[in-house]
């Protein structure tokens, strides 16, 4: 792949992986309530599932589902009601994940590597930055070697992108541990999180 090529993927990459969508509503939600550690397995499951998408998608997985309708709606009404069920999970929190008592762990718990990887293969938004991608900056020349590249420089990009929203709900943490300001910071989190997916479940 050329220089100028990867340059412009890494732009690319930056500006995909750090605009807001339903993976980073949620990791700056899982970051204002259990902090960056407690949100490792959220940001690692997120990442790792939209490159593994990529490179399904750069394998011939994205012509398969233009060809497969059936498949396509089956995978958006599953991540409709993933997201709703995520969004009421999130508006249910009460109380710093860490400082919780029984009725807030039950209420409150961090998504875990696999609901973070599945997330991204549900997401609409995470399947159109992945044809994007490989529409975009695939030569034929080399194939598989370029589909590699264009994985590893995006995994460069996104991990460090997608961090900033955790830690950036991290920073939050001591403002809205105050009063009930947690309690309303998540409520939102929720309607952010459903509004995200508002032109995914108004195409039905």
């Amino acid at each position: 792949m050329p220089l100028e090529m990867i340059l412009a993927l890494i732009g690319f990459a930056f500006v995909m992986s750090i605009s807001p969508g339903p993976a980073n509503f949620l990791l700056l939600a899982s970051g204002a309530n259990f902090g960056v550690l407690r949100s490792l397995p959220l940001i690692f499951g997120v990442s790792l599932g939209f490159l593994s998408m990529v490179f399904a998608v750069g394998l011939g997985l994205g012509q398969l589902l233009k060809e497969a309708p059936m498949v396509e709606t089956s995978l958006r009404i599953a991540c409709g009601a993933y997201i709703l069920w995520l969004a009421y999970k999130i508006a249910g929190a009460r109380s710093m994940g860490a400082d919780a008592g029984n009725e807030g762990e039950k209420l409150a718990k961090p998504v875990s590597f696999i609901q973070a990887a599945l997330l991204q293969l549900l997401n609409p938004k995470a399947w159109t930055v992945a044809l994007l991608v490989t529409v975009t900056y695939m030569t034929e020349q080399d194939y598989l070697t370029n589909l590699i590249v264009l994985v590893a420089v995006f995994a460069v990009v996104n991990i460090p992108s997608i961090s900033v929203w955790a830690i950036s709900g991290a920073a939050l943490r001591k403002r809205l541990s105050q009063g009930s300001r947690l309690i309303w910071f998540n409520r939102i989190m929720a309607l952010l999180l459903v509004a995200s997916m508002a032109p995914m479940l108004i195409h039905f």
